[in-house]
């Protein structure tokens, strides 16, 4: 028997770094960001159809995720349009992790699990949280984004405190150590489950 684990929270909250702790532990991880770029890379699945709509975000054979950003900005159909190729594709890649997969916990990394009812296919969900104040600290140190670009992030996502109120684990990344012990104990509680079950 093997036990879906979703694992989700806002950006710059750590969920990463908590993911590979899963992994570090023998789960088995999907990553949703990372099925995207496969779908988006020379070569992906998504490509022929997104060229079809979208052709000006094709760059040498892939999908240029900021084109494609730039496009939507210009024509906000274009989103819709692009999530019901891509959504569907996604799930297909899901489903294939999930029928290949060898370990009794299978870990779903997906930012916005909530947002898209995703958790209803979860026998579980961990939300990974951190003070706002740290958040926002954290994201703005990496340099990679504007604080006007991390408020319109976070204006798309569900609050975090709604997130964790509707999880039924959270794991605080207030430090490497603190977070590990955490996840420990979450593995240990769904591998007592299964034995039991």
């Amino acid at each position: 028997m093997t036990f879906k684990l979703g694992l989700t929270g806002s950006i710059g909250m750590g969920k990463s770094t908590t993911a590979q702790m899963f992994v570090d532990l023998g789960c088995a991880l999907w990553d949703a960001d990372a099925a995207v770029h496969r779908l988006y890379a020379h070569g992906g699945a998504a490509i022929a159809s997104i060229s079809e709509i979208c052709p000006q975000a094709i760059v040498d054979g892939a999908v240029s995720r900021d084109r494609l950003r730039q496009e939507i900005q210009w024509d906000p159909e274009l989103l819709q349009k692009i999530e019901g190729i891509v959504h569907p594709l996604v799930a297909q890649d899901r489903a294939e992790f999930v029928a290949k997969a060898e370990s009794d916990i299978l870990v779903f990394d997906i930012p916005i699990l909530f947002e898209t009812g995703g958790n209803a296919a979860m026998d579980a969900v961990v939300c990974v949280s951190i003070p706002a104040e740290l958040q926002r600290e954290r994201v703005l140190a990496r340099g990679t984004m504007t604080e006007a670009q991390f408020e319109q992030i976070l204006a798309k996502q569900m609050p975090n405190d709604d997130k964790v109120a509707k999880s039924d684990y959270v794991v605080l990344t207030d430090t490497l150590d603190h977070a590990r012990a955490q996840v420990e104990k979450i593995v240990s509680t769904i591998r007592e489950q299964l034995a039991h079950a």
